[in-house]
């Protein structure tokens, strides 16, 4: 992990990360680049051999351009990585290239200068600004340094060459003189840094996305709110390097007021702690501080502040009065604070004292509301979703403390009753006991029956198709040796590719099919079966009971219209978009037949 120091430059924001497959691919980007543009090269020379002359060593020159990017881009796919004394290497052949070429080349401001755009862009899109002015500073020196050389050492008639390697080249001598090439340097950092900066601001741009997609990724369900604040709160105190984040918020309909505090520390993370809060806290910290986003800095027994309003544009920064009471109660030598709305339930600030503050100041306040305004919203999100999982729970705790109460608390007072009154009898009858005793044990185990379904229902299903047989023979087998009703599974499947919640709803279904036929059928056996064909799965349940209270086979629709059949099964079948039909014959048993679609859309609520 690089340290927070590594992750800043000019500005104050963090560079987006680069992982090393990234790098690779920008470097094979240019290395492809630098081979088109040596080809391009190539053949507007043959187009017109005037830029070079007619010398084979210029052609020679060229095929070794051309021969050093193939062989980079050869490179670039064997190896794994690029390393960044490779990249410099790379990059410093780039730069001695062109300087190099320009020689022989009608002057540098022959069709050649496109090697020097080349060098500048490769710059700025490996690096950003201060490394592109460097690039063109450099081409400069050597431009420089080589009109030194032509015009002062190595004098030449003609413009011709001494050495014979380089017959038929000749040199542009007015091309190097001073009051042309100053021209020229000119160009080259003004592009320089028009690249750079163009480069530079691009990078902000993606780090600001990074930082926003990277504080998202915090906001956690799991995690539940005080860790999602903890996470998310602790990654922008280490943004701005501030010394601790304060967060204060109101509900709107009942103002209750709630502050949390995270300091910075520097060994261990720091902790999110939920301060004691009083009503006046609400003026305290949600006054009226001036703008949306505020940045105020105390000296020189003054304010300086500046404001902006929700759509970023810079307002007057009139009253300070908050800003001055916030101080006695925090001390601090600057601030920053922005303002956040949650759905219309919460408002409040958050509260960055002693930020380290690098960049341009409304840049940086706009930044800020921004992220705020894409960050809240996941923030609110899992406060949601964290209170509708309290709300299911202590429904389904009232749910299971009312059939508790209900059933087996009321059983067991029964039985108690029962007891009592069954031991003054045998005081005057011994011969009651046996028989009231059997009855009072059949009750109690109903009664654990009862439970045990009871708890069936709380436990969380986590069923798959691999272990989908499996879990149903079980449940088949257990209600067999409760009960004491012969149950069995028949399947003609080996193997299943049933979607995991069809899975779950299924063996819910027979759960809820076997509860029922032990609860009021009076059946001696039952039978499961599960099968399927290309488009459907099949589930039946049948036993030999009394049947319900019609005759006939019946459709789910007619069910529902007549208002009768299993609820809790009509309501599951419905979950798995699978159709349910009941044919009942009373007094000789009941046959319920779930059809389920394969591959069909299932309902967005399941």
């Amino acid at each position: 992990m690089p340290s927070q120091a590594a992750q800043y430059r000019f500005f104050w924001r963090p560079q987006a990360p680069t992982d090393p497959s990234e790098i690779r691919r920008i470097e094979r980007w240019l290395a492809t680049a630098r081979l088109f543009l040596a080809f391009s090269a190539l053949v507007a020379i043959r187009m017109d051999p005037t830029q070079l002359g007619y010398s084979m060593a210029a052609y020679g020159l060229l095929g070794f351009y051309m021969g050093n990017a193939f062989l980079i881009v050869m490179l670039l796919r064997r190896r794994r990585e690029s390393t960044a004394s490779f990249r410099l290497l790379v990059h410093v052949a780039d730069i001695i290239w062109p300087a190099f070429i320009s020689i022989f080349a009608e002057g540098p401001r022959s069709p050649f200068f496109l090697f020097f755009v080349f060098v500048l862009a490769a710059a700025a899109y490996r690096w950003g600004l201060w490394e592109t002015l460097s690039t063109a500073a450099a081409e400069v020196v050597l431009l420089w340094t080589e009109s030194f050389l032509l015009l002062h050492v190595w004098s030449t008639q003609d413009g011709a060459l001494p050495w014979r390697m380089f017959t038929g080249l000749r040199v542009n001598l007015q091309e190097f003189e001073p009051k042309r090439l100053f021209m020229l340097s000119i160009y080259l950092l003004v592009m320089g840094l028009l690249l750079g900066y163009l480069a530079e601001q691009q990078k902000h741009l993606r780090a600001e996305k990074a930082a926003v997609a990277r504080l998202l990724a915090k906001a956690r369900v799991d995690a539940g709110l005080t860790g999602t604040l903890q996470q998310i709160l602790g990654e922008a105190l280490a943004m701005y390097g501030a010394s601790k984040l304060l967060i204060a918020s109101q509900e709107v309909r009942s103002h209750r007021i709630f502050v949390g505090e995270l300091g910075n520390a520097k060994a261990l993370p720091a902790e999110f702690v939920w301060l004691d809060s009083k009503p006046r806290d609400a003026k305290n910290y949600l006054d009226d501080f001036p703008g949306e986003v505020c940045y105020a800095a105390w000296g020189n027994d003054r304010w300086s502040a500046v404001a902006l309003d929700g759509e970023g544009n810079q307002v007057a920064a009139t009253n300070l009065e908050p800003l001055t009471r916030l101080r006695q109660l925090q001390p601090f030598g600057s601030l920053v604070t922005v303002s956040f709305l949650l759905g219309g339930e919460w408002k409040g600030r958050v509260f960055l004292f002693d930020p380290s503050w690098r960049g341009e100041k409304q840049e940086e306040l706009r930044f800020l509301l921004d992220l705020i305004r894409q960050v809240g919203p996941a923030v609110y999100n899992v406060y949601l979703l964290h209170r509708l999982r309290r709300r299911a729970g202590a429904a389904e705790r009232a749910r299971f403390a009312r059939e508790l109460h209900d059933g087996a608390v009321q059983s067991l007072i029964a039985v108690e009753m029962q007891v009592d009154v069954l031991k003054r009898q045998a005081a005057n009858d011994p011969t009651v006991v046996s028989g009231e005793l059997g009855r009072i044990q059949g009750l109690l185990r109903e009664e654990v029956l009862k439970l045990r379904e009871l708890m069936q229902q709380m436990k969380s299903m986590d069923v798959d198709s691999s272990r989908f047989l499996n879990v149903l023979n079980d449940t088949v087998e257990r209600f067999e040796r409760e009960t004491g009703i012969a149950a069995r599974l028949v399947t003609d499947l080996d193997t299943l590719d049933m979607p995991q919640k069809v899975c779950r709803e299924l063996v819910r279904i027979v759960q809820e099919g076997l509860v029922n036929v032990r609860k009021h059928s009076r059946a001696r056996h039952a039978l499961v079966r599960l099968g399927g064909n290309g488009t459907h799965w099949n589930l039946t349940l049948e036993d030999d009971g009394k049947g319900f209270p019609f005759s006939g086979r019946l459709t789910q629709a007619e069910l529902d219209q007549m208002g009768k059949g299993p609820v809790i099964i009509q309501e599951r079948v419905r979950l798995i978009a699978g159709e349910l039909t009941i044919e009942s014959n009373p007094g000789l048993g009941t046959r319920l037949e779930v059809t389920v679609p394969r591959g069909g859309e299932l309902p967005h609520e399941l």
